[in-house]
């Protein structure tokens, strides 16, 4: 598992899921509340992606150029700030307009009536 990471698994959960997967959250969380499009999730993330490959080189000395670590980091990034956006955009459709829309599980909204 460590030749694909370019680093070690601990590495990989501490400093890519936990530190920079909560700047992830926050990220997907910030877009969310100010209603900027899903597509620059996505392009944050693989921003975030980059600076996780940077941090793992110089703090732990990790790969700088593995693409299997990348790809693997920014997916887990990615899938982070998705979901962190739609959640968001859930409760913030349903808040704002509650004579519009009520919950539909975590990630949905729907038409009242």
């Amino acid at each position: 598992m460590e030749e694909y990471l370019g680093t070690s698994v601990s590495v990989f959960v501490g400093l890519t899921v936990v530190i920079i997967g909560f700047a992830a959250y926050m990220t997907g969380q910030a877009l969310a509340n100010t209603w900027r499009p899903a597509w620059q999730v996505s392009v944050y993330g693989a921003l975030l992606g980059v600076a996780d490959r940077f941090l793992t080189f110089a703090l732990f000395e990790g790969e700088l150029l593995s693409l299997t670590g990348f790809l693997i980091d920014t997916a887990a990034l990615m899938a982070i700030s998705h979901f962190a956006y739609q959640l968001s955009k859930a409760r913030k459709m349903v808040n704002q307009y509650p004579w519009l829309y009520e919950p539909t599980g975590l990630f949905g909204w729907r038409k009242k009536g």
